[in-house]
């Protein structure tokens, strides 16, 4: 966790870490452009920090905003996404070489629910005694296994005997639990830059506006001048 700090502390900007001559500060209001200088003078007034959000924008965007309780924030989310982390369990499903229809369909609604879930499947055919005689039974066995659950699984590894065992494993392959778990959790890792994003990308579109804007009006001057002098 310390070195989660770390690298939050590490990945922004703050204050007199800034060097550049002039920033473009960004706020619910707007952006304005103005020296490096006086935009730190107007984050000790509000008690906030300077806070360099998008280095590579010319001149850099920054916000004021409170890096500490940011940072609060930041590690808080961060321990709450790790608490929320599925683990991804491996079942096991067992089967005799002879399994009758009703029993592997049985085991079949249980192994669809375990992909649903997210789970890994492990699945395999037990040879006791002499049954080892019937291990292309067993293989054939576990193919109809992983055809019958092709839309809920993929196949990590064909049927291999193992000793007394054949296994054939699955892994989910629709968004299950554990994968819909990951999909929040990069998401909630990007909300934290999200705002800030959208920050540099509102003002980068003020600056282009207002560049537009100047372009249009001195078109409409120089324009305006010669009809005058054309009067």
């Amino acid at each position: 966790m310390k070195n989660d700090k770390n690298k939050l502390k590490n990945q922004y900007r703050v204050n007199e870490q800034i060097h550049v001559r002039e920033v473009r500060v960004v706020s619910d209001a707007g952006a304005e452009v103005m020296p490096t200088r006086k935009a730190m003078d107007m984050a000790r007034q509000q008690g906030v920090d300077l806070v360099e959000i998008s280095p590579n924008a010319q001149p850099p965007v920054c916000r004021l905003i409170d890096y500490s309780k940011f940072l609060y924030q930041q590690k808080k989310r961060q321990k709450e996404m790790k608490q929320k982390q599925v683990k991804v369990e491996i079942k096991e499903i067992r089967f005799g070489p002879q399994t009758d229809e009703h029993d592997y369909q049985f085991k079949l609604k249980h192994a669809q629910s375990f992909l649903e879930d997210g789970n890994k499947v492990r699945a395999y055919v037990f040879f006791r005694g002499r049954s080892i005689l019937f291990k292309e039974q067993g293989e054939v066995l576990l193919l109809r296994f992983a055809n019958d659950l092709e839309e809920y699984g993929k196949v990590e590894q064909m049927p291999k005997l193992e000793g007394k065992k054949m296994f054939l494993y699955l892994s989910p392959k629709k968004s299950g639990q554990a994968k819909k778990s990951q999909q929040k959790r990069d998401r909630e890792a990007a909300e934290a830059q999200e705002k800030l994003v959208q920050d540099a990308e509102q003002a980068e579109k003020i600056e282009k506006n207002s560049v537009l804007a100047n372009a249009k009006g001195g078109d409409a001057l120089k324009k305006l001048k010669e009809n005058e002098e054309n009067a």
